[in-house]
């Protein structure tokens, strides 16, 4: 298969324009055609519709598209590895991350990765639904969940600390709790599915079953209940930092620590080379959240 005819393909199906994507490449219009013509007969189906004002892709063009981006990808970081890293970033960056988290954290430092690296676009998936990444086409992954595919290579890309948190106008109405013990006494807050709650004490745990008026699945629905005085429950730092630092959010039982091993991953499936868009997404944002992130400062 011929990787300059997989190259055409992949600029048709972003541009829909066969004269375009030829261009771009250097080839003439009829020139760009008789590859696709090449192609779609060495595959045996039909990749796109043909009309007189554009061109779209067929179900068969859908599906091989990503196949075709995954080989191009491993074209490009083959290269790279004997070539000191010569090559710069370029294609579709596709990115599936948690909706809370993407917008909070990824998409305030997009627009300097992107200037970084000006032959790159990004797809960006805002999703709190754990996907599929090869099912889906994606090339990277962000997650703040534990990694149970032995088929996908994580990289910690920053801490996701975890603490318990209530309002002011709660701790004043209701007290607080001086021991996790304490806790079944007050109204708590949950997220859905996750109603025990575990501390470090010394070198004991201890496990409380939380229970309140009010669960959710939303991370920041969580947050923004607990800031409204309606319980205590468990926050993210990196979801709760500005209410914690301008006082609307305290901190409940600092001397027991939640038992937590948690952190925001990058992940990516093991059967690809480490194409050099991927590792330029993990160095960047590597950098910019650091050893600190910001939202622990």
């Amino acid at each position: 298969m011929n990787i300059e005819h997989l190259r055409l393909f992949v600029r048709i199906a972003a541009t829909h324009n066969i004269s375009l994507a030829g261009s771009e490449l250097g080839l003439s219009p009829a020139v760009a055609s008789a590859h696709i013509n090449k192609l779609e007969e060495n595959l045996g189906v039909r990749l796109i519709h043909r009309t007189t004002r554009k061109v779209s892709l067929t179900e068969d063009g859908q599906a091989f598209l990503h196949h075709a981006e995954d080989v191009l990808d491993s074209v490009e970081a083959a290269r790279a590895s004997v070539g000191a890293g010569s090559l710069s970033p370029s294609g579709t960056l596709r990115i599936a991350a948690p909706a809370s988290f993407g917008r909070m954290h990824l998409l305030p430092a997009l627009s300097d990765f992107l200037d970084a690296n000006p032959q790159l676009k990004v797809d960006l998936k805002l999703s709190d639904s754990i996907v599929d990444l090869v099912e889906g086409g994606f090339d990277i992954a962000v997650r703040n969940s534990g990694l149970k595919d032995s088929s996908l290579i994580a990289r910690r890309l920053a801490p996701d600390k975890r603490i318990l948190c209530a309002s002011p106008d709660f701790l004043a109405n209701y007290g607080a709790p001086d021991t996790p013990q304490d806790l079944v006494n007050f109204n708590c807050i949950s997220l859905m599915g996750l109603d025990t709650w575990r501390f470090k004490d010394g070198n004991n745990i201890i496990s409380v079953k939380a229970k309140g008026s009010f669960s959710t699945d939303n991370g920041e629905a969580i947050r923004d209940a607990c800031t409204n005085g309606m319980g205590i429950t468990i926050n993210s730092t990196w979801s709760a930092y500005k209410q914690l630092q301008s006082g609307e959010l305290v901190e409940v039982l600092p001397n027991y620590p939640l038992v937590a091993n948690t952190a925001i991953w990058a992940v990516y499936p093991s059967s690809r080379m480490l194409a050099p868009k991927v590792r330029a997404f993990i160095d960047y944002y590597l950098e910019f959240f650091g050893d600190s992130p910001y939202w622990d400062e």
